[in-house]
């Protein structure tokens, strides 16, 4: 019974129908969109520091055979949690996209639609697409193609969450028009480093660990696994990778800006 009232099926819609309660009433000047952008927001930190401590968790307890220890968690945390996040997140980022044209006065947002869900999967094509990957992808590698092996890096992927609480803390930020204090531009300098690391360079890392385990160079791993798992992980890596030269570009365009207030002020 508790079970299944604390898996995420319950947990992230009911933490997100619950913020859009509260949030409205401590700011009250806040328009629909404001209210959903900071509760998803607010939702996708939470199921991150699940997945991080999870992560922490699995790798540590997987550390001394990384293909054949096994922990409960790898599996169990998917399941309940990993899964009911990434569908219930593709509808909090439609109602994100819908509610930020719809305060806009944008004739096709006054009710929801095919029309409004279609421009939402074109925007948001990638994130889209990441989510569905994800669903489709990590959870029948984990429950029937792993063959009871692998639990490390399981863990590991469940670390590229790490960076998501730093990101979402900025759009806080920005909402709250705090985006010139210190915090944001530290939280700013967070966000490339958790971002860089458990996400990018998390992958060459796991690379690393399957060769010392079996004794074989970094260069040559690639060679000695399946081509199905190196197309895996390139298109997991791909969109990282993408998102993260973004956000470079955002950085150096806030750090330009902060070197020269008055032109970013128009004077």
């Amino acid at each position: 019974m508790w079970q299944v009232l604390a898996c995420g099926a319950v947990v992230f819609p009911g933490l997100f129908f619950v913020f859009r309660k509260i949030l409205p009433a401590v700011f009250k000047h806040w328009t629909d969109a404001d209210v959903v952008l900071v509760s998803e927001r607010l939702v996708s930190s939470i199921h991150a520091v699940m997945a991080t401590t999870a992560g922490i968790i699995v790798v540590s307890s997987c550390s001394n055979n990384i293909i054949y220890d096994r922990h409960w968690l790898a599996a169990y945390f998917v399941i309940w949690y990993g899964v009911p996040y990434m569908t219930y997140d593709i509808f909090a980022m439609y109602l994100s996209h819908y509610y930020r044209y719809h305060v806009k006065g944008h004739e096709d947002y006054k009710q929801h639609s095919l029309r409004t869900v279609n421009s939402f999967v074109r925007r948001e094509f990638l994130l889209v697409l990441h989510h569905i990957a994800l669903l489709t992808i990590l959870l029948p590698i984990t429950l029937f193609f792993r063959k009871d092996q692998g639990d490390f890096f399981i863990g590991c992927l469940f670390l590229t969450e790490l960076s998501t609480p730093f990101v979402s803390l900025g759009k806080i930020l920005i909402q709250l028009s705090l985006q010139d204090c210190w915090l944001h531009k530290a939280n700013g300098g967070m966000v490339l480093l958790t971002f860089f690391m458990c996400r990018i360079a998390l992958f060459p890392f796991m690379y690393w660990m399957y060769g010392r385990h079996y004794g074989i160079p970094l260069h040559a791993v690639p060679f000695h696994l399946p081509l199905a798992t190196n197309l895996g992980n390139c298109c997991i890596l791909a969109p990282q990778l993408y998102w993260f030269v973004l956000l470079v570009r955002k950085g150096y365009r806030l750090y330009l800006r902060s070197q020269n207030p008055a032109h970013s002020n128009g004077l």
